[in-house]
């Protein structure tokens, strides 16, 4: 038989963070901080292909384009999202290792272990 053992804590409450690994988690965590980034980092991962025009995107809001264009800049600068202009048009994705590195700061790891 073989039991699963999750652990007590998220990586979070482990062991403290490094200073270098805090200022770069504060940088992540500020850019989805805000309502509206938050929306356009989920609307972007769910889209069918997993990547949205941001034609797609705007018209979701109540903001202007150079708004919506303010707030994706800060998920790009922080690496949360990628781009890629086809035309007139930009395509934005998820990168998945950082959007990933959030998700593990605050989720218990599982491990197998044999009983």
């Amino acid at each position: 038989m073989t039991a699963v053992t999750v652990q007590c804590c998220a990586p979070i409450a482990r062991e403290p963070l490094s200073e270098d690994d805090a200022a770069e988690l504060a940088v992540l965590l500020k850019a989805v901080a805000d309502p509206v980034r938050l929306r356009l980092l989920s609307m972007i991962g769910s889209h069918a292909g997993g990547e949205a025009c941001v034609c797609d995107l705007t018209a979701a809001f109540d903001l202007t384009a150079p708004t919506i264009s303010h707030h994706l800049k800060v998920l790009r600068t922080a690496g949360l999202i990628d781009s890629e202009r086809r035309g007139t048009w930009v395509y934005y994705r998820i990168v998945p290792s950082v959007v990933n590195r959030l998700g593990a700061l605050f989720t218990p790891l599982a491990e197998s272990a044999s009983v």
